[in-house]
């Protein structure tokens, strides 16, 4: 039965020939992809369609694991803010090594390049150049990854993380730029609230750039927002925004993350099981398929190309919410 009226394509294409982001084929069984974790999740690899996939999830759920613990055992009153951010670091570091291997080294290159260009850049062109060096490399990996090693679009390697750090990059750099070149008056209430009034150190810049809830899948947090979350103040400055006394409250309450957390978690196994149901029933790679392209009428090429592009949404839905969750426990003291 063809999925789009006018389609006469074969149910077994997707099982016939290998996608070019799923990570292997018969005559190729090690998956020629991006990913460092030497096989050891490769034998559940078909379950969610693809090598590098399962070593994506496997490291959001353990940093959701991570985040628990890190709760727990390492907050502001139990951990220096210093022992915070290296945790928070070489986990970071730790899983993008595992999830991408030795092309996690593009994170790291990009990372130093910009710290460097933080500290020698002076203040009136920091944002330009941290700009152009960041958005320069990420467009370089593209261009490599999509036309020279021939990843495909749709792989999940290191590119992913590496737009993720180039948002906190380019933010951080204007941030900065707004607190020391420019005037107070010169800039709204939000650019007054974020602007950062003195260069991070390298432990503050590594932390807020790798750290292992945000460097896989995000999300992009402000440098500000995240630096009072490692030195427990983040709790105290929203609070004071709801007039907590005035509330009845005799002391600052201790928010629960499980309610937020519960729910991203049921939006995640949604997500999963329409990704997994509907990029079976619709194949990505059967638009490049000859027999599709030569056949099918233009029109249910069309709709069938709409359907397909709706039917992989839920992947990134999946991955974004996986990481937000564990971002709220992260972020909760």
């Amino acid at each position: 039965m063809s999925p789009v009226p006018g389609l006469g394509w074969h149910a077994s294409i997707a099982g016939s020939r290998a996608e070019p982001f799923s990570g292997g084929s018969e005559n190729h069984p090690e998956p020629a992809c991006t990913s460092g974790s030497w096989g050891l999740l490769f034998p559940l690899s078909g379950f969610l369609g693809g090598y590098m996939l399962i070593n994506f999830v496997a490291c959001q759920l353990f940093a959701l694991l991570a985040a628990f613990w890190f709760r727990i055992y390492l907050g502001p009153s139990h951990a220096s803010s210093a022992v915070r951010h290296a945790f928070a670091t070489l986990f970071g570091i730790y899983f993008a090594v595992f999830c991408f291997g030795w092309y996690s080294i593009h994170l790291f290159v990009l990372v130093m390049m910009n710290y460097g260009i933080m500290n020698m850049a002076s203040i009136p062109n920091i944002h330009r150049y941290s700009f152009v060096v960041a958005m320069g490399y990420l467009t370089l990996c593209h261009i490599s990854r999509i036309y020279i090693f021939h990843y495909g679009i749709l792989t999940t390697d290191f590119s992913g993380p590496l737009m993720i750090i180039t948002q906190k990059i380019t933010t951080l750099a204007c941030q900065l730029h707004d607190g020391i070149g420019r005037q107070a008056e010169e800039l709204t209430a939000e650019q007054n609230r974020l602007a950062v009034k003195t260069r991070p150190s390298l432990l503050e810049y590594l932390s807020y750039l790798l750290n292992f809830m945000s460097i896989i899948a995000g999300p992009c947090s402000n440098y500000k927002d995240y630096i009072a979350f490692i030195e427990g103040r983040h709790v105290h400055m929203k609070l004071l925004e709801v007039n907590w006394k005035q509330k009845g409250y005799d002391r600052l309450p201790d928010p629960s993350p499980t309610g937020a957390v519960m729910y991203k978690l049921c939006i995640t196994l949604v997500s999963l099981i329409l990704f997994l149901t509907l990029t079976k029933n619709f194949p990505m790679a059967y638009i490049i398929d000859n027999e599709f392209l030569d056949k099918t009428p233009f029109l249910s090429r069309l709709g069938y190309l709409y359907v397909v592009t709706q039917a992989a949404k839920p992947k990134y839905y999946f991955a974004w919410t996986l990481g937000k969750s564990g971002y709220i426990i992260y972020f909760c003291r």
